[in-house]
């Protein structure tokens, strides 16, 4: 996928040719002077894809006036600097050819193999396929990129070095673009880049999109660090000096390096915690790195020695390693003159794998210890990326959930058999469930934080240990989607719901055009049968569905009448020679209880219907009421009571989209009402007016105690969960015997 910077792309400028061939060679041969790592068959394999990009490009300049063959050859150059192979080199080289140039996947595939066009290819923008909107191209084009990246990281890190440069070489661009592109770096390429551990390409694009999204911003920090670097001088040499002199006592080998916080990074903390310039203490720091893991703790604790530490200030990321593989230890030490100066101890395949994320598998041999780790980073958030891809076709739904992952903090939380499992910060038992397994997210019923009973919105914490308990008959609440914070859980509870909704909405659909066909005179549902065939496939035109399941489905949902289509096909039936029954239409019409009003035969619910009904919630009927049913638009059958002012304005405005409904003789579950409840205030009222709910076997919910200050006599509203008209009459006559309640009802909306 091509950047959209990369419009950088001009029409041929006036400058001699032989001066743009010669600037385009001079940047090659600066990049053939890095690829030593390379064999001699590699790099001319990197030579002949030089000669095809440049043959592509030629002609091309950019806003600069430089050949447009130079963006390429810097992306290369990026690529070499972490050492990646021949393909991804080669692929760098030629990453916008099938996107500005017309040159096919297949042409690639054929000159320089498969691996390399599939990289290219993953590199390219949708740009050719038509899209409603920017948003929608924008959101087709990232997922064809990220899924390239899941099955093959090169693809992100060309792309990161591309935008990289491009970023370096913005002040070309015309202005009226900086604000949208500096934001999708800062929003989207930035945090790519540190889940991936590539934590030196992270700063340097956040710096960048900063320097472009807020220019006078960025000036004024730059001038104020620069007078801050000159005037701490002294203090930085001194505590090199006292930090190298103590180690050189305890006879340790050390590299220290300094190290100054980001721009970006200190106008984002004056930002957050509404900070001056002078009060962010902690703008310089120290990276100490060490020969052997032992000698990270051993050198932590002479430091602790030299100065105190900040309480609460002490991070152990080499036992418990970041989401991107980040280990070493931090501890914010109080220097000379009361300044705050974090220090960072580190070996050196952990510094290797600290600036470098995945890239490390180039640069750092198997031959050192501990490398291995890095072949493993990120490999867990690219696996679900596929994960997530399998469960969300709709391109923005999936670029929702990958932006929701894109966290740059974490949390470590604990199974109850010690496993470690990385959160992002904020994130709640039902996340950690569906980290799990999504079996585990689908069927929680409960869940103990460090042994106690919790929600399951509970925000986990560094170190809770955490046990969800199960249920096979349990199923994921749609009220989860509110606060999840994973877009694995988000896209698991998505895609249950909407297969669990389809399957109801199909034996819905499938019981409602049954109801139909009676009402016409067809006793026998037409099945699979060949005799049928044509029958099915005319009426599927009529309606316009793909297929029998689908039309099912449409009709549970409400998007198709079942009346409607079962009037039609009746007709289609009748012409394929089967006769309606006389008798059997008289029956579903006219019989006894049938209300004419409504087109259709009569729906029984006993509350197991799950996804495909629901009980509206302006009238809350429970078994007992008179309840009658509306096929909403794309919700499935909504139950009201006949009386609810909501469903007479319905009536009155779309009565074909009702039909009759009954409760069944036992229904399987209870069904939440509302009571109101007017109470004398008192100390205890409360829960006295609880203990006689709860002492009529009724569930509370909800209490509404409303907003307005406390007075002599107040109500106050439950949710409670009842079996139906008889319990709750006995929850009110409980109520009314209850000291301090004035009057006990059972509250519905106004009647208009």
């Amino acid at each position: 996928m091509s950047s959209v910077l990369d419009s950088n792309l001009a029409p041929s400028s006036p400058a001699p040719a032989a001066a743009a061939a010669s600037a385009a060679a001079a940047s090659f041969a600066a990049l053939l002077g890095r690829l030593d790592y390379l064999s001699a068959a590699d790099i001319e394999l990197i030579r002949q894809a030089y000669r095809m990009a440049d043959e592509a490009h030629l002609g091309q300049m950019r806003k600069n006036g430089d050949p447009y063959i130079t963006h390429p050859i810097a992306v290369a150059a990026q690529c070499a600097e972490w050492k990646l192979d021949a393909q991804a080199l080669m692929a760098a080289l030629m990453h916008d050819v099938m996107e500005d140039c017309g040159i096919s996947k297949f042409d690639l595939a054929e000159r320089f193999g498969p691996t390399v066009a599939d990289l290219v290819d993953g590199l390219t923008k949708l740009e050719k396929l038509e899209f409603d909107t920017r948003e929608q191209n924008q959101a087709e084009s990232f997922r064809k990129m990220l899924l390239a990246m899941a099955k093959d990281v090169r693809v992100i890190l060309i792309k990161l070095a591309d935008r990289t440069h491009n970023m370096r070489t913005m002040g070309d661009m015309p202005r009226s673009k900086w604000q949208r592109i500096s934001s999708e770096t800062l929003e989207i390429y930035a945090p790519i880049a540190h889940r991936l551990g590539l934590n030196f390409t992270y700063r340097e694009l956040q710096d960048l999109a900063f320097r472009f999204l807020h220019p006078w911003r960025y000036e004024v920090l730059a001038k104020a660090l620069n007078r801050s670097r000159h005037r701490r001088r002294d203090l930085i040499a001194r505590v090199q000096a006292e930090v190298e002199s103590v180690f050189a006592q305890h006879g340790m080998q050390v590299r220290i390096l300094g190290r100054e916080k980001t721009l970006y990074s200190v106008y984002r903390k004056m930002d957050s915690k509404h900070l001056s310039f002078s009060q962010v203490t902690d703008i310089y720091g120290f990276r100490i790195v060490l020969p052997e893991l032992l000698d990270c703790y051993t050198a932590m604790g002479i430091l602790h020695q030299l100065y105190k530490p900040v309480p609460g200030k002490f991070r152990d990321y080499v036992a418990i390693p970041k989401v991107n593989g980040y280990q070493s230890l931090h501890t914010t030490l109080i220097g000379p003159f009361g300044t705050n100066i974090e220090f960072q101890l580190r070996t050196h395949p952990m510094d290797v794998v600290a600036e470098s994320g995945v890239a490390a598998h180039w640069l750092y041999k198997a031959s050192e210890p501990g490398s291995d780790t890095s072949e493993r980073l990120g490999t867990q958030w690219l696996q679900s990326l596929l994960d997530i891809q399998q469960e969300t076709r709709d391109a923005s739904e999936f670029w929702d959930h990958i932006k929701i992952d894109l966290f740059p903090d974490a949390v470590y939380v604990f199974t109850p058999q010690s496993k470690i499992l990385s959160l992002p910060r904020g994130a709640t038992v039902i996340d950690f469930a569906y980290a799990i397994h999504s079996g585990v997210g689908n069927h929680a019923v409960s869940a103990l934080v460090n042994g106690e009973q919790r929600p399951f919105r509970t925000e986990l914490n560094n170190g809770d240990v955490v046990e969800i308990v199960t249920d096979d008959k349990a199923e994921p609440n749609p009220a989860w989607l509110s606060f999840v914070k994973t877009g694995r859980a988000r896209s698991k509870i998505r895609h249950y719901l909407k297969t669990v909704a389809q399957d109801k909405s199909y034996e819905l659909g499938r019981r409602l055009l049954g109801q139909a066909l009676r009402a016409e005179g067809i006793a026998e549902f037409p099945g699979d049968e060949e005799q049928f065939q044509p029958v099915w496939d005319k009426l599927l035109r009529f309606t316009g569905n793909r297929n029998q399941a689908e039309l099912m489905s449409d009709i549970g949902m409400g998007k198709r009448i079942a009346s409607m289509v079962g009037k039609k096909m009746a007709v289609l039936l009748s012409e394929s020679g089967v006769r309606p029954n006389a008798v059997l239409i008289s029956t579903e019409r006219y019989g006894a209880g049938h209300d004419e009003a409504f087109g259709q035969g009569v729906v029984t619910l006993d509350g197991s219907e799950g996804l495909s009904v629901q009980y509206a919630s302006c009238c809350k009927p429970i078994p007992g009421d008179r309840i009658v049913g509306y096929l909403g638009r794309g919700e499935g059958l909504v139950v009201h009571a006949d009386d609810c002012p909501v469903c007479r304005r319905l009536l009155a405005r779309d009565s074909e989209r009702f039909l009759a409904v009954e409760w069944a003789d036992e229904p399987v579950r209870a069904f939440e009402t509302t009571v109101q409840v007017t109470v004398s205030n008192g100390k205890g009222v409360l829960a006295r007016v609880a203990a006689a709910i709860a002492g009529a076997e009724a569930d509370i919910t909800h209490v509404d105690m409303g907003n307005e200050p406390a007075q002599t006599a107040t109500d106050i509203r439950f949710s409670v969960s009842v079996r139906d008209r008889v319990h709750l009459a006995a929850v009110l006559r409980s109520l009314k015997r209850t000291a301090s309640v004035i009057k006990a009802q059972r509250f519905k909306p106004t009647k208009t």
